[in-house]
């Protein structure tokens, strides 16, 4: 194993991103720099134009809202224009904006950022604590993603991956990922549910699990469901309760707002464990032009969050119910129910789970760090002969052709195992149709408007005929690593046509070779940043005990010509290096550190000698 190039698996979250790997047999999470284990899932960039990540970038967000980006997987991989984008857009503190193809566009450092580079940041601080945990470059990675994602939010991930310079292994199913840390090491047989509830998503999986082979027999969910939403209720009571009592909607301050939705979150996370949490924001606003500020006071009870998301819990739950029915498992069919993610510690989302599924929860996994653990499980399978793990996962939603009258004929159903292939037959619209548009569609809406289109292509060189004799086979084929192909074929005279559906995850190809690029230019900086300022610390201690020695070396050379001359090389030294260390010059800084260097042995040998005589 340690001679094999390492592999990570990275639970790449809403509010906070997990890294692991096996070594000696047993999955392990990778700590931060910083010495935690999660590391969160924020990127900004400082007043002084400095990129932050993490913790780092987390902790300044109240001063610098709208150049601090949190909970972008939500965003990613969705239209602008779509329902969900537009209500959450209302309650974030920064810039988000409409990309050329309907993609999302973040405004950061003063320009367009598509949301592959946001996550491809996080994904680099993540790589590097990697790099520094195995002491060298880590380019192989499992990444999971929600259950419920399509091809455009999965291949928006891949593209993050690409861009923090990781060779993507494949994507998979948060729930999935659970699973398989769930039943490392341990002989499990017979029906589990893993309910993920996380900062941003929702899923519900259940899954056969014997011998080392992992059945997700159905999954489903909800792709804006998660702690966000918990947090934005407590905001939505805050400022209205302080706009009946002040008349000021505290939405419209970037500020007010990132304090307003860090302190719902503190509050949230307090009601896990306590009844009552107090939310204090004095000075939350202050008039135009003065006047006295005003304050926020509010105590929030446990009984009011619940009150307040009691509607989120139950969604949870209804599609609990809807994967249940479609796998034809009942609750007391199950052996294990295992909760995953930061928000199944509410009690309200426990007290529900114990109801609807009439058993108390596993608690022999961590909730927030299950996912990663899972993910490095199967990164370590795909690259081990040893590993004993068959993952057989589901299509999440329906794949399908758009047909006359607006409509989708499904081809293949949403939680079919994968690897899958299928072949239907079609027929020609119109008299005379010579071409056929074949529109790939995903989806469960009936109405072909409804649903993601993810590629298109044209059949041609048809017999002219009167409406429905000329017969066209589609074929639709999804791989292992949920590729899927589309082909059409005229059967009367074999005149074929495909394509490979890759949703482009709002980038095209082009975009995404020039990010990687621009992104390998600040990798370089970030490199060189990180050696200069090792090279200042040890310059700023060189110049430290220098500057102590000289009073010795005066002392004990008074009088002597050497002495007086190896005190002034010293002092003008010393100059050359403070101005070194303005400068910050890799070269400059290196040349300082060898001058001085040799001054500090000589010093050295000088008081060693006087001192042994």
């Amino acid at each position: 194993m340690s001679e094999r190039e390492p592999v990570i698996g990275i639970d790449l979250g809403t509010t906070n991103s997990v890294v692991a790997t096996v070594q000696g047999n047993q999955p392990a999470v990778i700590r931060n720099r910083s010495g935690a284990t999660l590391t969160p899932s924020v990127v900004a960039v400082s007043k002084t134009g400095k990129r932050l990540v993490g913790q780092i970038a987390k902790r300044q967000a109240i001063t610098n809202p709208e150049e601090t980006v949190y909970a972008a997987k939500r965003l990613i991989g969705r239209k602008f224009s779509s329902q969900q984008v537009q209500e959450a857009m209302k309650v974030l503190s920064y810039q988000v904006i409409c990309g050329e193809h309907d993609d999302i566009r973040i405004r950061l450092e003063g320009r367009e950022v598509s949301l592959p580079e946001i996550s491809a940041m996080v994904l680099r601080e993540i790589k590097a604590d990697a790099d520094a945990f195995f002491g060298k470059p880590v380019t192989k990675a499992i990444i999971t993603v929600p259950a419920y994602f399509n091809d455009g939010q999965r291949q928006a991930t891949k593209d993050a991956g690409r861009i923090a310079g990781l060779d993507v292994l494949r994507i998979i199913n948060e729930p999935t990922a659970a699973a398989l840390a769930y039943g490392f090491g341990k002989t499990v047989n017979g029906k589990i549910a893993i309910f993920d509830l996380g900062g941003g998503t929702f899923d519900i999986s259940v899954l056969e699990v014997g011998n080392g082979v992992f059945d997700v027999i159905a999954t489903g969910g909800d792709t804006f469901l998660g702690g966000e939403d918990f947090d934005n209720r407590i905001i939505e009571w805050l400022v209205f309760g302080f706009a009946k009592e002040h008349g000021v909607d505290l939405r419209k301050d970037r500020m007010a707002l990132q304090r307003l939705k860090t302190e719902a979150e503190k509050a949230k996370i307090e009601l896990s464990t306590i009844k009552e949490a107090q939310i204090n924001l004095p000075f939350i606003y202050t008039p135009p032009g003065g006047g006295t500020a005003l304050h926020l006071q509010k105590a929030l009870s446990r009984e009011k969050l619940d009150e307040l998301c009691a509607d989120l819990v139950d969604r949870c739950i209804t599609h609990c119910d809807a994967v249940l029915k479609e796998a034809k498992v009942k609750a007391s069919d199950l052996k294990e129910m295992i909760l995953v993610g930061g928000m199944t510690r509410m009690p309200k989302v426990v007290d529900a789970v114990k109801a609807y599924f009439k058993r108390d929860p596993c608690k022999g996994v961590h909730p927030d760090e299950v996912v990663a653990l899972g993910a490095a499980v199967q990164a370590n399978a795909l690259v081990s002969e040893e590993a004993q793990v068959l993952l057989l996962d589901v299509t999440p939603q329906s794949l399908g052709v758009a047909i006359a009258g607006g409509y989708v004929r499904k081809l293949i159903p949403r939680n079919t195992t994968v690897p899958t292939s299928t072949t239907e037959l079609f027929n020609t619209s119109k008299d005379g149709q010579t071409t056929v548009k074949i529109m790939v569609l995903q989806g469960e809406s009936e109405l072909a408007h409804q649903n993601e289109l993810l590629g298109e292509f044209i059949l041609t060189g048809l017999r002219e005929a009167k409406r429905g004799e000329v017969e066209i086979e589609v074929t639709f084929d999804i791989n292992s690593e949920g590729i899927v192909s589309v082909g059409a074929r005229d059967k009367e005279t074999g005149q074929r046509q495909s394509i490979t559906v890759t949703a482009s995850g709002g980038l095209t190809e082009d975009e995404l070779k020039k990010i990687m690029e621009e992104q390998s230019d600040y990798l370089l900086e970030a490199k060189a940043g990180e050696e200069s300022r090792n090279k200042k610390t040890e310059l700023e201690n060189i110049i430290k005990e220098v500057t102590a020695l000289i009073p010795q070396v005066q002392q004990v050379t008074e009088g002597s010509e050497f002495g007086v001359d190896a005190v002034a090389k010293a002092v003008k030294s010393l100059e050359g290096a403070k101005r070194a260390l303005e400068g910050g010059s890799l070269t400059a800084l290196s040349d300082a550190i060898d001058t001085l260097n040799r001054t500090l042995n000589l010093f050295r040998g000088v008081l060693q000698r006087i001192g042994t005589r």
